[in-house]
């Protein structure tokens, strides 16, 4: 249906000068002719990077983390679901991780060194004060929601790669399948999340939160008062409380409801850095790349009691949501999946219900 040419830009300050280029008639030719050759170079670099080789599935799971399970987590102190409504947005903001806002700026550099920074330091320290500024009057004035829910239930490890969480949900997951190197004499695992869950009886933890309700309302005043720079503040803010909100939820989960590390004490940044017991992967990262996860996770929780819903391509709604697993086993930690074989691919297919055709679509990026 398209026939022009097609260009990418890192940021979009830079789409006047590609469209200058375009539409002048003594450039345009040329400049279209520099952009094609540009672009095969790109993908010949790409087609030519080596890759790590896959090892089949079977072989994968044979080199599976070996986890010891008398260091398992305790069972928590309830089991089922529990709702959380109005949070407090003046305790959520306590918890903020503010790397990620200033990437949302384009600014890049870590928190707070960014804002001494000698490039970047004067636009940092602006947007933050801004930041800091809006962030008052969305607590002042209660302009967004936020809400959560979580759920604790028994577990059990089914087969390799699944989970099977209470009666109501299995969780299909994915091992990595490339090459693991040797480091001191010992071969890296092949790890896939279900190698965190006793194979014996355990417990997995379950969450969603949001932060965006109330944004829409918020943003469509900015809007018509034609105030961009604040409509993409305030969106910005709300997807760092929301963030905020999963980063307290789990303390709570961790010190109260679960109750696995009740003597905890740290700091937002011993919190950001992941100085705590256990991990909370969320559907569509690196450790488990399925979005279609959610559709179980949703029927399980049933988040739209606080506002929450699913797109048909699985993005969360409100945008500002955040939802995943919690595994509390100490040697529980994150990883990339990565690149999976066919022969995963069609087990996965099996396992989920799903024709291989369906199964493609859904694991695209991890196909190479």
């Amino acid at each position: 249906h398209y026939t022009g040419p097609v260009v990418y830009v890192p940021d979009a300050s830079r789409a006047v000068g590609v469209c200058t280029e375009l539409l002048s008639e003594d450039r345009a030719d040329a400049y279209i002719a520099e952009l094609r050759a540009d672009f095969e170079a790109v993908r010949a670099l790409h087609a030519a990077k080596k890759q790590t080789p896959l090892v089949s599935l079977a072989d994968a799971r044979a080199n599976g983390a070996q986890v010891d399970f008398s260091r398992k987590a305790p069972a928590p102190k309830f089991t089922g679901r529990r709702v959380l409504k109005n949070l407090d947005l003046a305790e959520l903001s306590r918890y903020i991780d503010w790397g990620p806002f200033f990437q949302t700026w384009d600014l890049a550099g870590p928190y707070p060194a960014i804002l001494d920074d000698a490039v970047v330091g004067e636009q940092a320290r602006q947007v933050f004060a801004d930041a800091q500024a809006l962030l008052k009057k969305i607590i002042d004035g209660r302009w967004l929601q936020a809400h959560a829910v979580f759920g604790l239930y028994p577990a059990t490890r089914q087969g390799a790669d699944d989970i099977c969480i209470g009666d109501a949900m299995t969780w299909h997951g994915l091992r990595m399948q490339t090459e693991r190197p040797v480091v001191d004499g010992v071969k890296r695992p092949n790890r896939c999340l279900s190698d965190f869950i006793d194979p014996a009886g355990d417990h997995i933890g379950v969450f969603a939160v949001t932060a965006g309700l109330g944004v829409d309302k918020k943003e469509a005043e900015f809007l018509a008062q034609h105030d961009d720079y604040n409509a993409i503040m305030l969106k910005a803010l709300a997807d760092r409380l929301a963030e905020a909100a999963a980063e307290w939820l789990h303390e709570r989960v961790r010190r109260e409801f679960w109750g696995y590390a009740p003597a905890e004490q740290l700091s937002n940044e011993d919190l950001i850095a992941e100085r705590y017991t256990g991990i909370r992967p969320a559907p569509g990262y690196p450790a488990c790349p399925d979005h279609l996860a959610k559709r179980e996770l949703f029927a399980l929780l049933q988040p739209e009691e606080i506002g929450m819903g699913l797109t048909e391509s699985m993005a969360m709604t409100p945008a500002a949501s955040v939802s995943g697993f919690y595994l509390a086993h100490p040697d529980a930690a994150y990883f990339n999946v990565g690149r999976i074989g066919l022969d995963q691919v069609a087990d996965w297919a099996q396992r989920c219900g799903l024709s291989e055709d369906d199964a493609k679509r859904a694991l695209a990026p991890l196909l190479g």
